[in-house]
């Protein structure tokens, strides 16, 4: 569940071999074809806002960065800002449950990340660190959990009770720090479950909202190991996503499907959170967070059929 890569600004040059001429014939006789079935595209049953905007940008080709003055298609993937053509306003917002860090691997081309869609569409919400300059998450590991399969990970449904363990620990460095802890605070609180067994139910369900921020890591699986090793990050609870198939156009070579794009696996535990932890029917909230993606996903493969490789 860890970071493919795009680059939105050279998005048909790197899928087609046969030159920018070539790409132009195909966009031109794709604004005659019909849009690909639901059968053909999954991600059509999406509900997003009205992708019009990125239909013109596409058409306009690349535009300027309204910050760095760089030539982009879409948005700037080092200023995290729609171009010129793109405005802003006309950008869906995204409001996330929770805070979301991503941590970056120094090698992962800016370009090639579907990160930086998260920062567009929740700007409010998402901080995109560039390893090693990333926080110290220690003292809050109570309330923070990381997106890794590692041998130690729980599902999502099994958050609320992981968090408990953390919280009744406090926040230390080993376990006989925490063992310190009075006895007497403990007995007053099973005291009062016993007496009060509704309201321990009631908050116990509220455990889940415990959980303030959410960690994924930007890098292709052979890079994982430099971050996930690093001390800033031992200690914090692991999660691990259900298996879902990826429909990120380059996909790393010899890994499963499986394997998601950045953006791909912060929806899919979004979707799993409000599910399963914060208990409410899913309505298309976080949609919008594939926004980017589930246009280019359709540019490729038009183009990709277009140029007869399917």
């Amino acid at each position: 569940q860890l970071t493919m890569s795009l680059n939105s600004s050279t998005l048909l040059n790197e899928e087609n071999a046969q030159g920018p001429k070539r790409n132009t014939e195909c966009l031109e006789s794709l604004e005659l074809q019909t849009p690909s079935s639901f059968q053909d595209n999954p991600l059509q049953q999406l509900q997003l806002a009205s992708q019009e905007v990125l239909e013109k940008a596409k058409k306009s080709g690349r535009s300027k960065c309204p910050r760095c003055n760089s030539s982009r298609m879409f948005y700037c993937y080092t200023c995290f800002v729609p171009v010129e053509t793109v405005p802003t306003k006309e950008i869906p917002t995204v409001k996330l449950p929770l805070k979301v860090d991503i941590i970056k691997h120094p090698n992962e081309t800016d370009g090639k990340s579907t990160a930086v869609h998260a920062k567009l569409l929740a700007p409010d919400d998402v901080t995109i660190y560039k390893y090693p300059c990333i926080p110290e998450y220690e003292e809050k590991r109570h309330e923070i959990a990381l997106i890794f399969p590692g041998p130690n990970s729980v599902s999502v449904k099994d958050i609320t009770f992981h968090l408990q363990k953390y919280t009744k620990k406090g926040v230390c460095a080993s376990d006989d720090d925490c063992s310190r802890e009075p006895l007497l605070k403990q007995a007053k609180i099973e005291t009062e479950e016993e007496k009060n067994p509704n309201e321990h139910i009631s908050s116990s369900r509220s455990e889940g909202t415990r959980l303030k921020k959410i960690i994924f890591i930007d890098s292709t699986w052979n890079q994982t190991n430099k971050i996930i090793t690093d001390e800033r990050l031992q200690g914090l609870l692991q999660i691990e996503l259900k298996s879902r198939k990826t429909c990120f156009w380059r996909h790393q070579k010899g890994k499963p499907d499986t394997y998601l794009s950045t953006i791909e696996a912060i929806y899919y535990f979004l979707v799993d959170y409000h599910q399963e932890i914060l208990k409410e029917s899913y309505k298309g909230q976080y949609d919008n967070l594939l926004f980017f993606f589930s246009f280019m996903h359709t540019l490729i493969k038009d183009a990709k059929c277009c140029a007869g490789k399917e």
